[in-house]
């Protein structure tokens, strides 16, 4: 069973789309799977002015995608950068145990875009040492805690 906020950020996704000229752009996720997801970041002084995303994957992963956007806009890069998908999770009144995977799908898009950006620009986040998004990476196999 979905809760309210879930079904809420799967029918009415916030920040869809694609942001043209994006000072970040991460994905992750494989089709193997058949969540993928694209997020786009528009940076100005170290702080997240505008985001969009676009998923290729279930509801869980599209409201997670919605939720973790809505949570980064208007923070700081570091801010952004200890987003967990618990507390992705935890925005949405929970997600059932099978689709936890998701939140930790969109807290890697969010890693990934920042990752990016720190690429292109020459920075150093320590929050980021020893990531790299271009390992395959399992998302339904880690970060995730099973509920008590």
């Amino acid at each position: 069973m979905y809760s309210d906020k879930v079904m809420d950020h799967f029918t009415n996704p916030r920040n869809v789309g694609e942001i043209e000229n994006a000072d970040a752009v991460g994905q992750v996720g494989n089709v193997k799977c058949g969540d993928i997801m694209k997020m786009y970041l528009k940076i100005d002084n170290e702080v997240i002015v505008d985001v969009k995303f676009k998923t290729f994957g279930c509801g869980s992963a599209i409201a997670t995608s919605s939720m973790a956007t809505e949570m980064i806009k208007g923070k700081t890069v570091k801010e952004a950068l200890n987003l967990s998908n618990r507390a992705v999770a935890e925005a949405l009144d929970g997600l059932p145990p099978v689709k936890m995977h998701c939140s930790v799908l969109a807290e890697q898009a969010v890693k990934s875009a920042i990752y990016d950006y720190a690429q292109k620009n020459n920075l150093h986040y320590e929050e980021l040492d020893g990531y790299n998004p271009n390992e395959e990476d399992d998302h339904h196999d880690h970060g995730v805690e099973e509920e008590d």
